[in-house]
């Protein structure tokens, strides 16, 4: 069970009782549940145990399976690189990233990610894009790492990446420095439009898109 001081917090970003914990665990099924149209609700008592209960609106017409070449993807070419602690999903990345015709390096952390950049912009093959998870627990997350990477690019084309919906700097990533944002979880067409329109600002014709 969870104890009655702690239940009203559970779902707060960044809070957690575990030492090495990141606090978007239930953060991030709060986001996509709600995300869905959805609500969720827990009880729980003390030294019994805990129940969480999840209602979803039911469809209101026949299933209709949609195929992967039904979404929009946008194809490009680029040096990107992609920060994120979880090797699963920066192999899942690398692969749609590929797919795309990019090229893409991976780094684990904020550290790594800033030495890789810098290194490249001063080798003369820098990267035209960075990719960086929010929260790195127990190590350097894209709300710091973006601090430094604007002292080493003040032109530096970033964008952000978390499983929170609702943290402050996804609502208003421009305000941190970054000029794009994904939500995990996120689709191909949802990556390729938003690296497209933070390598390609004005548009293909010259306009700039929002």
């Amino acid at each position: 069970g969870i104890p009655s001081d702690i239940l009203p917090k559970i779902f707060d970003p960044y809070f957690t009782t575990k030492p090495k914990g990141s606090g978007l665990g239930l953060a991030t099924v709060y986001s996509i549940i709600h995300r869905h149209d959805g609500r969720i609700s827990v009880e729980s008592e003390a030294d019994r145990g805990t129940l969480f209960i999840i209602h979803l609106p039911a469809a209101t017409g026949p299933w209709k399976e949609q195929s992967a070449s039904a979404e929009k993807t946008l194809p490009g070419f680029g040096k990107i690189l992609v920060m994120d602690d979880d090797p699963l999903v920066n192999q899942v990345i690398t692969d749609i990233l590929g797919e795309l015709g990019y090229k893409v390096e991976i780094t684990y952390d904020g550290h790594e990610a800033l030495e890789k950049y810098k290194s490249a912009k001063n080798s003369g093959t820098p990267f035209d894009a960075v990719i960086m998870d929010l929260t790195i627990p127990g190590g350097v997350g894209g709300k710091r790492a973006i601090k430094k990477l604007l002292e080493i690019d003040p032109q530096v084309k970033a964008i952000v990446s978390s499983g929170y919906s609702g943290d402050p700097v996804l609502s208003e990533f421009k305000k941190y420095g970054f000029k794009g944002r994904v939500t995990k979880p996120f689709s191909v067409a949802a990556l390729s439009e938003t690296l497209y329109q933070v390598l390609n600002p004005q548009g293909p014709g010259g306009r700039h898109i929002e």
